[in-house]
């Protein structure tokens, strides 16, 4: 099983080292040491306490779709020309850019500020592993 360390740990659920302590005294992550008597965790905790922290929020009047992957976020820039818009959204650590025709992003309103949603629904999605 990949085993990672207090700070790498944080860097993922995107809180503190402090926090990740904290969790781990009141038991809502377990530890252990490894070889070196370092303080681990097991990364399969660590991805459950993720999916448990990943709460999307609702927006009301949200349309029903199929398209499991949505991410939403405000609006943080709009590059647009004649044809094309570039809207990029900032999903809480995760930055989200769309191309769209100028139309579309007019017709949506989307400016810096406003509230939007990225729906994802794709064929294929590429994942790299880092070296464990």
């Amino acid at each position: 099983m990949t085993q990672m360390r207090v700070r790498d740990a944080a860097t993922f659920l995107g809180v503190s080292e402090d926090t990740v302590r904290r969790w781990i005294e009141k038991g809502t992550l377990e530890a252990t040491h490894d070889a070196s008597g370092r303080k681990v965790l097991e990364g399969v905790e660590v991805a459950r306490l993720a999916r448990e922290l990943a709460v999307t929020p609702e927006l009301h009047g949200t349309t029903a779709s199929s398209a499991r992957n949505r991410f939403t976020g405000l609006v943080t820039r709009v590059v647009t020309d004649t044809v094309m818009a570039q809207v990029e959204l900032q999903c809480g650590p995760f930055r989200v850019v769309s191309l769209m025709s100028s139309e579309a992003a007019r017709e949506l309103g989307l400016e810096p500020g406003r509230v939007a949603s990225a729906v994802v629904k794709a064929t294929q999605v590429v994942i790299e592993a880092e070296p464990s």
